[in-house]
Order: structure tokens, then sequence, then C-alpha cells
């Protein structure tokens, strides 16, 4: 699973005005917590990017005061203004604590329905599991290989080993819809079926 390593300082004072100069100099305030105790530290803005601006799950490392926290993002603000990020919210991972995150989905395989002429349309793009840390993966892989013209793949089909969902076991994730041109074509058949039984009938009244 990815990684990022981010180096902060904890936090020796608290209160507005100390976080309002702390992030008049490019830093953002940030937390940790989860674990035996509450870790309150800053880091650079840039330090947070890679991990904030990015649709994957992946772990942080965060080295502060000498030690090292392994964590998962939690929680994030941003200035409702300058849409700047100004706090962070990291969980720390305990070896035999369950946690709640929110995992990807990857989609995979060609839905036999869209073999068909059939559309694919993704409803979710992340759900919501609770496991131990050990199980944490990057995504959660979905196949859609059999997926049929007008069905639906339901949170319930997914295959999530060791890892309890948490999203309604019934809410669609993926279907297969049927296209305008298809449509067209099914309410054409019946019209180029019948049209050759007319003509018999025409032939035998002259």
């Amino acid at each position: 699973m990815k990684s990022i390593t981010i180096e902060g300082q904890l936090r020796t004072e608290s209160g507005k005005k100390a976080t309002r100069q702390l992030r008049s100099q490019q830093n953002v305030p940030a937390v940790i917590y989860g674990g035996k105790s509450e870790i309150n530290f800053y880091a650079s803005a840039s330090a947070f990017k890679s991990i904030v601006y990015t649709s994957e799950f992946m772990l942080a490392e965060v080295k502060v005061g000498g030690n090292t926290y392994k964590c998962i993002l939690k929680d994030l603000q941003f200035d409702k203004v300058t849409d700047q990020l100004i706090h962070v919210d990291f969980l720390e991972l305990v070896d035999d604590k369950k946690i709640i995150a929110t995992l990807p989905l990857k989609y995979t395989g060609t839905p036999s329905g869209v073999k068909a002429g059939g559309k694919l349309v993704t409803k979710i793009k992340s759900i919501k599991i609770k496991t131990l840390p050990k199980y944490l993966k990057e995504f959660i892989e979905v196949d859609l290989s059999n997926l049929q013209l007008n069905e639906n793949i339901r949170v319930e089909n997914i295959v999530a080993e060791n890892m309890e969902v948490l999203n309604s076991p019934r809410i669609p994730i993926a279907s297969v819809t049927m296209t305008r041109q298809l449509k067209q074509e099914e309410a054409a058949a019946p019209k180029a079926a019948a049209a050759p039984s007319a003509a018999p009938a025409a032939a035998a009244k002259k």
C-alpha cells in the first residue's frame, strides 16, 4: 500500500493567536488521535499535498517529537473563503483496534451488458468499511464481467474479505442501462418482423 512520510513539529502553544501565526507561515495545524494519547502538531502545507489532494487511499507515517505514528487521514478543514487547507485530522493505527475507513472501489472487467450494446453507469466510487489495520488495502476490486443489461450490482455483492461493509447492502453501485440506439433498435425489431408477412397477403388480393 502507498505511504507518505510527513515531518511535523509538536505544537507548544494553542489558541487562535498561535494558530493564526502558524498559518501565516504556510503551516497547517494537525492532530493525531486514536492511540495512547492525542498528538497536536503542525507541518508545512506542502507536506500534506500528496495525501490531501488525491482520491487514492494511502497511509501516512507522521514523524513528530522523535516518534513515528502510522496513521490514516480522517478529516480535513478548508477555509470557506480562500479554500486553503487549515486543519488535518489523522487516526493512529493500533494493531488490535478496529478502525473505520473509506476505501475506493476499482471496477474491473467489461460487463456482458456493455458488449450487448448497453452503457455502464457507476454510482459509487468508494465504500465505508470497518476492519483491523492489517487488512487495509488501497482499493476494493469489483468484477463487472457478469453484469447484464438492465441489471445492478449492489453493495451486498462486494467481496471485502476480513472487512465489515458499513454502507446499506441494497444500494446499487453500478448498472448497465440501455442506450438510446439500442432502444430504437429493439422498438424497430417487431416492425421489421411483421413486414414480410404483410407482402403475401397483399399479393393474394390481386
